[in-house]
């Protein structure tokens, strides 16, 4: 059998278990019917017995509490509520990337520009911008130059943009980076 690797797999929802009719534990309860009125606190039996009459399911919806609250409900349509909302709340929430802008010491005033405009569109879409410069042989004897490079940058960005500083520029392997965000 051949395995694809390329394949992308969608995560799974993250929906809270809840417990229904017999997979309830505690022996008493306190039980809410379909119509949001309280019935007060019952035996499980009993209430397992009211559910069974109106064609309900008895779902555990805070099992922390004392006693344990319980809701007369269709569990199927529940279910699929709370997946609804789950996926609504999934679709509202947007992804923060760190996208990386890469320059180097020797750069001229051109790819200078073409960089900063690729950060600035990168920023208007509410990402962060990681600028990194890798330094190579001699130039690392240069920490200054390319330092200054950074801050030539960041000074180009700051014009446009009121920028909040994640990361100072900082010196490690061989590299130096910093990480910005818009204000």
């Amino acid at each position: 059998m051949r395995i694809h690797r390329h394949r992308v797999r969608k995560p799974a929802l993250n929906l809270q278990k809840y417990r229904v009719n017999d997979r309830i534990r505690s022996p008493e309860v306190r039980v809410i019917d379909e119509k949001g009125q309280p019935l007060g606190v019952l035996t499980i039996e009993a209430a397992l017995a009211m559910c069974q009459e109106r064609e309900m399911d008895l779902v555990e919806v805070s099992p922390k509490a004392e006693p344990p609250v319980c809701k007369m409900l269709d569990y199927g349509q529940f279910k699929y509520q709370k997946e609804k909302e789950a996926r609504k709340q999934k679709a509202q929430s947007k992804e923060i990337e760190v996208k990386v802008i890469r320059l180097s010491v020797r750069i001229g005033a051109h790819d200078m520009d073409v960089r900063r405009k690729q950060a600035s569109k990168f920023l208007d879409r509410g990402d962060k911008v990681k600028v990194e410069l890798p330094m190579r042989g001699r130039e690392k004897a240069h920490k200054d130059v390319a330092e200054g490079v950074i801050n030539t940058f960041l000074t180009a960005l700051k014009a446009d943009y009121q920028l909040r500083t994640e990361q100072e520029i900082t010196y490690q392997g061989g590299r130096f980076s910093a990480v910005v965000t818009k204000a």
